[in-house]
């Protein structure tokens, strides 16, 4: 079985490229608030991401915090007021 990290990432970009990174990062992580993504991910598509990503934005006017856990055991995590909950696509 492979071990997956668990990632959160947080992000502050211009307006005109926020569209974009959401998009961009809802293809790979759960997306639990604004500008916040969060999910297990390999560490080859973490790579991945991380590439794409700095091609999408302008590293001298916009900023990703991405916070990596060895699983996602090791968070405790706290949410005061209503949580988002995954939308599932029924085909």
């Amino acid at each position: 079985m492979v071990k997956m990290p668990y990632v959160i990432i947080v992000y502050d970009v211009k307006n005109e490229r926020v569209n974009k990174v959401h998009s961009f990062l809802k293809g790979y992580l759960y997306w639990v608030q604004n500008s916040v993504f969060e999910g297990n991910i390999t560490d080859a598509d973490l790579e991945a991401l991380k590439t794409r990503l700095k091609e999408i934005i302008d590293e001298d006017a916009d900023s990703i915090f991405i916070y990596s856990l060895a699983t996602e055991k090791n968070l405790k995590k706290i949410v005061l007021g209503i949580e988002k909950k995954e939308v599932s696509l029924v085909l």
